[in-house]
């Protein structure tokens, strides 16, 4: 079974907008859990311009599934990340101040510093996932560098999809593969939606987890939060 995992970021983003706590960020991610999902994703930048540091401690007191935290593996996150010790880290290589996370690491480049952080988590009994593009020399990085996961960085294949699906796909069959044959476990996120889930799911079936954020909350505005969880899970039977 693939599980759900929402990210909540975008809930954070309209609170922020007003201030205040409207909508609350926690009882959202009850919700989620309580509709459906199988994990909650927040990732916490350094301006906090959605999720907070603070949201953080107080989801790691609620979320009953797994949390998921994402960001860039600097001094602060690592700390923060080891002090809550959620389910899974994921790691992706942004920079400050970019606006969503648009590349996956070069686990050649960074093997060192990757191996390092890490073991660090590790240490503390978080499963790792990082952030990589479907290519085969990043898979076999991501294998060298000790991580338990890949999250397949998905916008390449969403925003060709339309155009031609299996072409779209093909590189990302190629790279889960390779994850699998190597004892990686497989992520996958970044602009998947109602209508090119399914034949993801199709196509690597053996993906054990997907993050979605921007479409699922975007679609809930439509259709109902409850109502829009359930048609992700169902896309992904």
């Amino acid at each position: 079974m693939t599980k759900l995992s929402v990210n909540i970021n975008k809930i954070a983003t309209i609170r922020n907008a007003r201030g205040g706590n409207n909508p609350n960020v926690v009882q959202v991610a009850k919700d989620c859990e309580r509709f459906g999902a199988q994990g909650i994703t927040v990732h916490p930048r350094p301006d906090e311009r959605h999720i907070t540091r603070q949201d953080v401690y107080d989801l790691k007191k609620v979320v009953t599934t797994e949390f998921n935290i994402e960001g860039y593996p600097d001094e602060r996150f690592m700390a923060m990340v080891k002090e809550v010790k959620p389910e899974q880290a994921t790691l992706v290589p942004d920079p400050p101040g970019v606006l969503t996370s648009n590349a996956g690491w070069d686990t050649v480049v960074h093997e060192e510093f990757l191996k390092g952080v890490i073991s660090e988590l590790k240490a503390v009994g978080i499963r790792v996932s990082i952030f990589v593009a479907p290519e085969i020399d990043m898979i076999e990085g991501a294998a060298k560098v000790g991580t338990d996961r890949i999250e397949l960085y998905t916008e390449m294949y969403a925003s060709t999809y339309e155009e031609d699906k299996v072409k779209a796909i093909a590189d990302y069959k190629l790279a889960a593969a390779k994850a699998k044959e190597l004892g990686l476990g497989i992520n996958a996120g970044h602009d998947l939606d109602l209508k090119n889930l399914a034949y993801l799911k199709q196509e690597i079936p053996f993906m054990d987890e997907v993050s979605i954020g921007h479409a699922l909350v975007c679609d809930a505005l439509y259709l109902g939060l409850e109502n829009t969880i359930q048609l992700y899970l169902r896309e992904l039977k």
